[in-house]
């Protein structure tokens, strides 16, 4: 039996819920279980805090889990990333008092408050300072400046809104981007077909999110034109209609692009355009 450790908690937690549900697994719980069966697909569904979720997988202990790439990487385990979830998006930034004017390189004799010790220090010896006292802290390290127990804070960043309320600025780039992640000790993973059915599962669903299907009547004259509209994936599906002045088109195209390419068609003189979601695909 498959046994993948899930968030317990958060929005890591509720994003893993969502999408491995959508993949057809069962994984509800119906009160505060650590463990769910769904005996259908063989697999256990194993609930723990996320950031523990990669001391389990790189230990051995639990074939896949996921959780956040950040709290991965800060984990120091033995864990390969296979595959990026698309949910959870977030960065990890330094931030400093609004009126100071230090930046991430003149951070030397600072004291560097932080969950994520091991992605700070790292960072900072890559600048070169060895000289920075991290402070590790299990939550709220933005006050930690207020409270001067730190003179700066390195943290994950979504809106920044809490660390503006904290009279802090974000500065320097990010130390990286984060996202949910697939994780697994063996990085060859992938070779066990329960595993490799997962992937395929939720890589179909991760995909669908940032496409939708394109579909539109258009006149035979602006047919090619249309096409370099909506190229699709290898090519758009063309089907003849009881017109034979017309053309009836079918492609995927980025969903963030969807309502540039209905003006552009309409303005070619297409009919009938229809955007419609895609739960999950294969290309």
């Amino acid at each position: 039996m498959l046994q993948i450790a899930l968030p317990n908690k958060g929005s890591l937690a509720d994003g893993a819920g969502r999408l491995i549900a959508e993949a057809g697994y069962s994984c509800e719980r119906t009160d505060r279980e650590l463990v769910v069966l769904d005996p259908d697909n063989d697999v256990e569904f194993v609930f723990l805090r996320p950031r523990d979720i990669p001391v389990y997988v790189g230990g051995g202990i639990i074939a896949l889990g996921i959780t956040g790439r950040d709290l991965a990487d800060d984990s120091e385990a033995d864990v390969h990333e296979l595959l990026a979830l698309g949910f959870g998006r977030s960065t990890f930034r330094y931030a400093v008092p609004t009126e100071s004017s230090r930046t991430p390189d003149q951070l030397a004799g600072c004291r560097v408050a932080t969950s994520y010790p091991k992605l700070v220090r790292d960072d900072l010896a890559r600048r070169g300072i060895t000289d920075a006292r991290i402070v590790r802290l299990d939550g709220a390290v933005e006050i930690a400046v207020r409270l001067g127990v730190a003179d700066a804070i390195a943290d994950v960043v979504q809106t920044g809104r809490t660390l503006i309320q904290a009279g802090l600025k974000l500065v320097g780039e990010p130390i990286m981007a984060s996202e949910a992640v697939v994780i697994a000790r063996d990085p060859d993973a992938r070779s066990v077909a329960a595993v490799n059915s997962l992937l395929e599962r939720l890589q179909g669903i991760v995909v669908a999110r940032d496409y939708a299907m394109v579909e539109y009547d258009v006149p035979v004259k602006h047919l090619d034109a249309a096409c370099r509209i909506t190229p699709g994936i290898e090519s758009p599906t063309i089907a003849p209609l009881s017109d034979a002045n017309w053309r009836g088109v079918k492609a995927m195209a980025r969903r963030r692009d969807v309502n540039v390419i209905m003006d552009r068609l309409a303005t070619l003189g297409a009919k009938g355009i229809i955007i419609t979601d895609i739960r999950t695909c294969r290309i």
